[in-house]
């Protein structure tokens, strides 16, 4: 925990009375009312995976951050949100998780996929690549912290459009002192330096965090500076820098509004739903 605020980057903090800006930060007046709800009441598992999958969460113990169920029928969900239960789990292991519900309205039956990641942004990549418009799943919930600048608005901006650029090789997330994540990965564009280190660092006190990519050779370079920290992150040169961060300010003051572009995704999805892979089912004790 730190300062007695156990979810890390995304934790949303007590109300301030003092506050100049009481809505910022506040508790939920009734913890039910954004309790998230998979709306599977009238449909059936259509596999064993999924059943398992669905079967390991808790609703409960999930806070969610970003969702999108698709219109007109609702065939898709898609949900980003915090999973307190890992928590209490083994230290370090990634603590927010990507969702995607996918039911067969004809069928009444349902397919359920999920994968954890140590940042939003990468869990928003996971569900953007399984067909989610980005536009949709982008705005995180106003309680939780806020990117502290630009730079970190880009960087989030450029792991959400990657696509499979990035393959995960490892991940650490802290709640005590220092509050930070790392997502050690390969960078399929880079030829040079291939591995990349994306650090997300949480300022409880201000309520914001900053993310930043390191550039380094390879994996084992990337490990030791994780472990030794005396020298400065190697960042990587930014291409067209001075636009992306435009495109940065302009997503983080616009009013729910996403510098993505629409994709047009939910009428397709309600036509024809794509097959989902189904991982095994995992819930750390």
């Amino acid at each position: 925990m730190t300062n007695g605020h156990p979810f890390g980057p995304y934790d949303f903090e007590p109300n301030d009375t003092d506050s100049a800006y009481p809505e910022q930060g506040s508790w939920p007046t009734d913890p039910a009312a954004d309790e998230l709800d998979f709306r599977l009441d009238d449909f059936e598992p259509a596999d064993t995976a999924s059943e398992r999958a669905e079967e390991a969460f808790w609703p409960g113990d999930l806070t969610v951050l970003a969702r999108h169920h698709t219109t007109p029928y609702g065939s898709h969900s898609f949900v980003v949100a915090h999973d307190r239960s890992i928590t209490w789990g083994i230290p370090g292991d990634p603590q927010v998780v990507a969702i995607v519900v996918a039911r067969d309205l004809s069928l009444n039956t349902f397919t359920f996929e999920s994968a954890y990641h140590a940042t939003v942004a990468f869990a928003q990549n996971w569900l953007i690549e399984r067909g989610c418009p980005p536009e949709q799943i982008t705005q995180v919930d106003g309680n939780f912290m806020k990117p502290a600048d630009d730079l970190t608005v880009r960087i989030e901006q450029q792991i959400r459009e990657s696509g499979a650029r990035y393959e995960i090789l490892a991940s650490h997330t802290s709640d005590f002192d220092p509050c930070e994540t790392w997502t050690l990965t390969r960078d399929s564009s880079s030829d040079q330096a291939p591995i990349r280190v994306f650090l997300e660092e949480g300022d409880v006190d201000a309520h914001t965090y900053t993310m930043r990519e390191g550039a380094f050779a390879d994996e084992d370079t990337a490990r030791n500076w994780l472990e030794d920290r005396s020298n400065p992150l190697p960042q990587p040169a930014y291409r067209d820098e001075a636009a992306a961060l435009r495109a940065g300010v302009a997503l983080t003051r616009s009013a729910g509004v996403s510098a993505l572009p629409k994709t047009g995704l939910d009428t397709h999805l309600a036509r024809s739903a794509e097959a989902a892979r189904q991982p095994s089912p995992r819930r750390p004790m």
